[in-house]
């Protein structure tokens, strides 16, 4: 669904006004199944090469889609994928309104989830063990070297199930660079939450990693721009996160990272009223919706019926990634019409023209709730009204 209404946003939103130059890459799983998944890698590349991108939602196929898409192969993710030739990091932050009053009553300001895309689960090795056998951790050292470490033994009769991650600490000191950057130039305090009383090598080396980045690099910086920066567990930080008013930052790690933005996103009313975009360290970025496929949706328009989906995600992706456009080649024109587009869009929503997700929480006098062509129609005219 999500790329129907990406046509429909060009066609009626961008092309009528931007000569857009853009590389187009196909990641629809024929041609992921088709290319071997080098469409995905030629993607990343192309996104390297030419500073900013602009990402539709994928689909991560499982047992089923492999079947329906005739896979030979269950295709990893491709945002794995992307985000780990970037090594970015991926600012999530609810897109809000006056007329739209998040479930969580404390929240005033937004909360924005700063998200290490690298390593941890989107990146793990598995394995199903059958017992009886020993599974251990093997090192081997360039030298040749070994150093074994015990995970657990399986009786005869036992089976279980194995899993590996890994990290590495450039990629992990990326992330709190990035992390102290964004706060300073929004001028929010940053949280990093980990569960390192736990994992005490893993989450711990995070932990350390981003104090000792913090009293070397960002301290002064941060008390001259009169912001903060704390560690916490991240359950003492899920019970804070609620209890607060909002107006943070909040550094994740990449699984934690992805479970809190779609909370998140939720909790602000909908997952579609989010912006999403990776940072990699060299200032690469992409842009994208930060829910998925919208499958139900979708099946719904294939047997000929008007859905109400909320294209705000997607719009915003494109607006955001027209504006770091505008910014590397200064366009101020260009910045402009993003800009403008994003206001008319908001001014929509003000006005009480919305889609199916966001009824329950509009606080306005009035409201109609619309189709999605009719909702992009009517962010048209506002946009043409000026």
């Amino acid at each position: 669904m999500t790329r129907i209404i990406w046509r429909k946003i060009k066609d009626l939103l961008i092309n009528p006004y931007v000569n857009l130059k853009t590389e187009y890459y196909d990641l629809g799983l024929p041609e992921r199944e088709r290319t071997s998944d080098a469409v995905t890698i030629e993607a990343a590349k192309a996104t390297a090469r030419l500073g900013v991108a602009v990402k539709c939602a994928t689909i991560t196929p499982n047992p089923q889609r492999v079947e329906e898409y005739n896979l030979s192969r269950l295709w990893r993710s491709p945002n794995a994928t992307l985000r780990a030739h970037l090594d970015g990091t991926v600012f999530r932050k609810p897109i809000t309104s006056e007329v739209l009053l998040p479930w969580v009553r404390s929240w005033k300001r937004p909360i924005t989830i700063a998200r290490h895309a690298s390593g941890d689960v989107y990146q793990n090795v598995e394995y199903r063990a059958t017992g009886p056998a020993k599974v251990e951790l093997l090192v081997t050292a360039t030298d040749g070297s070994e150093e074994r470490v015990s995970v657990d033994t399986f009786a005869d009769g036992d089976n279980g199930i194995v899993q590996v991650v890994c990290n590495r600490d450039k990629s992990i000191a990326n992330f709190a660079r990035a992390c102290f950057d964004y706060a300073l130039s929004t001028g929010e305090d940053l949280w990093f939450s980990a569960k390192d009383t736990i994992s005490r090598t893993y989450d711990q080396r995070f932990k350390e990693i981003f104090a000792e980045l913090y009293e070397q690099e960002y301290r002064d910086a941060f008390a001259e721009q009169g912001v903060e920066y704390h560690y916490t567990l991240i359950d003492d930080m899920v019970a804070r996160v609620i209890k607060s008013e909002g107006g943070f930052i909040w550094a994740c790690k990449n699984y934690d990272g992805d479970v809190m933005s779609d909370m998140l996103a939720s909790a602000n009313g909908s997952l579609a009223m989010m912006t999403s975009v990776l940072v990699s360290p060299s200032g690469v970025r992409e842009y994208e919706a930060a829910h998925g496929t919208v499958t139900r949706h979708y099946y719904r328009h294939l047997n000929g019926e008007q859905t109400s989906t909320n294209p705000m995600a997607t719009l915003f992706a494109w607006t955001g990634a027209l504006a770091w456009r505008a910014h590397l080649d200064d366009i101020p024109e260009l910045a402009e019409f993003a800009k403008a587009l994003e206001d008319a869009s908001l001014r929509t929503i003000s006005a009480g023209i919305i889609t199916g997700d966001l009824r329950s929480q509009y606080i306005g006098e009035n409201c109609q709730t619309v189709t999605t062509d009719e909702f992009l129609v009517a962010i048209a005219d506002r946009f043409e009204r000026g």
